[in-house]
């Protein structure tokens, strides 16, 4: 996250001696990525952020691919994904490379009993549906429907829901998530064609210190394992940080859209990029307004990339019976385009109502017996006239 930010106390100096109130020592913490050479962030804990008491279970939840090597498109039904009481039980990964681990989720209870950091991937939360209130030992972040929740990798959590209805996009990153080069100037200031800036991003607030001994239970995700440890002292401890490594929230309703004469390619829609896969966002916006224009996307063979579109809300104007939450799959060197009759009713028309996230990723994804239990089966015949 390039964009300094500080909550709390901290001292004047890095690296230098910063008393309690009864003389005693705040203990610092550097909590840095790529060695000592990306992002990072200095913490000051009232208790040593290294106190593990117990190392207990571990359980495998590393996906398993119930399809290898897939070339057929997909639609999955994801909001027929069962609720689940607890947050990280409901999540299901459905489609995966080692790159991205792509899943659903529908958690029914906030995680209040114990603490969650997964410590080999950035998670890029969207709230389909439900509101509330993510909680880090670098503050809160309020989230509401149609946000993106960007949770670095290492970051302890705690997430709580508003109600027992909702509807998460899990997406778990092996390459750290960045907002788009090009959108940025060599400072990392984002540009005034940017679809997006500074100003739109959710940032920790409400920092809040607990200092607090005794056996708080942390599940670490490392290595497809979830471990369970007992830590000696309160995970959120923290009195003071600043830096530029910490988690923050976009909301897909921010996202200008990028519209020209004639169509505009996929890109022009990027939120998100990593070395290994991008996210988009197509949101509601103007048609193309060249007098022959046809709005609705051209054919295309989607050759280096498999295509993952969430549907969130609206009318898909390139789909025939589309619904919200539905999730198609498009594989790599298989031509996909807007289904029969869309492509000419779509002339004419001037503006699109659609809500959608898509994640494009550069090696081919698997897919695990949960996308089979929502696929409907058909949806590579959906182009036959």
């Amino acid at each position: 996250m390039p964009l300094y930010h500080s909550l709390g106390k901290i001292p004047h100096k890095r690296h230098t001696v910063f008393e309690k109130p009864d003389g005693s020592l705040y203990y610092e913490q550097l909590f840095g990525t790529i060695g000592f050479d990306g992002m990072s962030s200095l913490l000051y804990h009232v208790h040593r952020p290294t106190m593990v008491k117990e190392v207990q279970k571990a359980v495998d939840v590393s996906p398993k691919a119930a399809v290898d090597h897939n070339i057929t498109s997909r639609l999955l039904k994801g909001l027929e994904l069962k609720p689940e009481d607890d947050y990280l039980e409901s999540r299901q990964v459905i489609l995966f490379n080692n790159d991205v681990h792509i899943g659903l989720a529908a958690p029914k209870k906030s995680v209040t009993d114990y603490f969650y950091k997964n410590a080999d991937a950035d998670e890029l939360l969207f709230i389909h549906e439900g509101s509330g209130v993510l909680k880090t030992f670098l503050g809160e972040i309020p989230f509401e429907y149609g946000d993106y929740i960007l949770i670095p990798r290492g970051m302890i959590y705690q997430i709580h829901f508003d109600t027992d209805k909702n509807r998460l996009l899990v997406t778990e990153s092996y390459h750290p998530i960045y907002t788009p080069k090009r959108y940025r100037n060599w400072f990392g200031q984002h540009l005034e064609h940017s679809p997006f800036c500074e100003r739109d991003f959710k940032l920790p607030q409400n920092l809040q210190t607990f200092d607090e001994k005794g056996e708080f239970l942390m599940k670490v995700k490392k290595e497809g394992q979830l471990h369970h440890m007992i830590y000696a002292s309160h995970p959120f401890d923290v009195v003071g940080w600043d830096g530029y490594n910490y988690p923050y929230g976009f909301s897909i309703h921010d996202f200008e859209p990028i519209t020209g004469r004639v169509h505009q390619p996929p890109p022009v829609h990027q939120t998100f990029e990593t070395s290994a896969y991008v996210v988009c966002s197509f949101v509601p916006r103007l048609y193309d307004y060249h007098p022959k224009a046809i709005p609705a996307p051209y054919n295309h063979s989607n050759i280096d990339s498999d295509e993952v579109l969430y549907y969130v809300d609206g009318d898909f104007m390139s789909r025939n019976n589309i619904d919200r939450g539905y999730i198609s799959l498009h594989p790599a060197g298989i031509p996909h385009g807007p289904h029969p009759g869309t492509y000419e009713a779509s002339i004419g028309k001037s503006k699109t109502e659609e809500l959608a996230v898509m994640i494009d990723t550069f090696k081919p994804l698997k897919l695990t017996q949960a996308a089979l239990d929502l696929d409907d089966g058909t949806y590579h015949q959906s182009w036959l006239e």
